[in-house]
């Protein structure tokens, strides 16, 4: 056990400081010179390490430099959405090599959807499929933390009781299907602006609302899966749903929703566009300045109005959150976190303190790219190395 132990530590310290030499990981490790080596020598025989290079200095020869093997193991992972499946596939170090969108084509068997994306990435990865040591699958819904299979799905009616099961025997290697949502979340604690934070929330603004939760370095997801789900947020003056199966109906969702936010902005005479567009053009006219210095034109967009409003609803929102969570930090991300960017944030801040005891610092994410993927990349890795590194020595 104290030989997995330390095989585990070395692999871990390769990939997130590596390369190293001999001495610098038995330095980091508190090994001896010859323990370091004989750990190296076992790690390189199995596959998982080699010499990468040389570092020079001092007298003698030159102490060879240790990494990683990239191909010692590949993960997958997917976004899926009604129209649009993106994969990817990233090797053992956390590099992604590949990155494809599938279009379903109107099928709407989860296994064929999903098979045919995982194919597509590997081959363009130049990755066979039998590489993969875990997948792990995003999707819009409530998925049950017993079973690990969708829950419910308004998007995804498909996706339900037994087709996690399908999805594994279809792909012959481990299947994790997780909330899009929480999968920003294990990004943003990864690569994003909470790097540094074990307690955080993260706010998805788009067209749905969603919520994710780290609590002790922990995703929280509740005793059905459904924690997080803010669209259902009871909101005073706007009504309660009629539907519970219909998310469009959550209070939330109807003051901050796509629908919403367009009305809003033809109430503040903005032209045609998506929210998105319309709040990035709306700061990228007052340039960072929160009102016009000058008196605005009769009939001119009320741009400064529209992102006060925009912030206020935001931030009743973030308020309910912090009243019973109080992070430190809350993160905006979606559609529409994305394009108010800091300015917006500090707006929804500076709003949430109006209206509620504790202070949270809001920001914007911080994840390039696709979050939803990169974060089911990172919970794929984490599987994958579990598996690899725990298994370095003869039982």
């Amino acid at each position: 056990m104290l030989r997995q132990l330390n095989d585990r530590a070395a692999l871990e310290l390769l990939i997130a400081d590596g390369p190293l030499t001999r001495a610098e990981l038995g330095e980091r490790t508190g090994l001896s010179k010859v323990t370091a080596g004989q750990l190296l020598s076992r790690l390189e025989g199995r596959g998982l390490v080699s010499p990468v290079g040389e570092q020079a200095g001092g007298r003698g020869p030159n102490a060879a430099l240790y990494g990683v093997v990239p191909s010692s193991a590949f993960v997958a992972g997917l976004e899926v959405l009604p129209d649009r499946v993106t994969a990817g596939v990233a090797d053992i170090t956390g590099r992604q090599i590949a990155q494809v969108a599938v279009d379903p084509n109107g099928d709407d068997d989860p296994v064929t959807i999903v098979h045919n994306a995982v194919r597509r990435v590997c081959q363009t990865a130049r990755v066979a499929m039998s590489q993969l040591r875990a997948c792990v699958i995003g999707t819009r819904g409530v998925v049950d933390p017993r079973s690990g299979d969708v829950r419910f799905s308004f998007d995804l009616p498909s996706w339900h009781e037994g087709v996690l099961a399908a999805l594994s025997a279809g792909l012959g290697r481990p299947v994790i299907i997780e909330n899009d949502v929480n999968l920003a979340v294990i990004a943003e604690r990864a690569y994003g602006a909470a790097r540094a934070e074990s307690d955080f929330v993260l706010v998805w603004a788009g067209i749905g609302q969603g919520l994710g939760v780290m609590l002790g370095d922990r995703l929280h997801r509740g005793s059905t899966g459904g924690a997080g789900e803010i669209g259902w947020l009871p909101v005073p003056g706007e009504p309660l749903p009629a539907d519970v199966t219909d998310p469009q109906s959550g209070s939330f969702q109807r003051l901050v929703g796509t629908q919403a936010l367009a009305a809003l902005a033809v109430a503040h005479g903005l032209p045609p566009a998506s929210p998105a567009v319309q709040i990035s053009v709306a700061l990228s006219t007052l340039s960072g300045v929160r009102s016009a210095a000058a008196p605005r034109p009769v009939g001119a967009p009320d741009y400064a109005g529209f992102l006060d409003e925009v912030a206020a609803r935001l931030a009743i929102g973030v308020a309910a959150v912090s009243v019973v969570l109080d992070p430190g930090l809350v993160v905006l991300s979606g559609d529409i976190g994305k394009a108010g960017g800091a300015m917006l944030a500090a707006m929804v801040e500076e709003a949430v303190a109006r209206i509620c005891p504790s202070s949270p610092h809001v920001t914007v994410t911080e994840v390039a790219g696709n979050a939803i993927l990169r974060g089911a990349l990172r919970a794929a890795l984490e599987l994958a190395r579990e598996e690899v590194f725990d298994s370095t020595t003869d039982n």
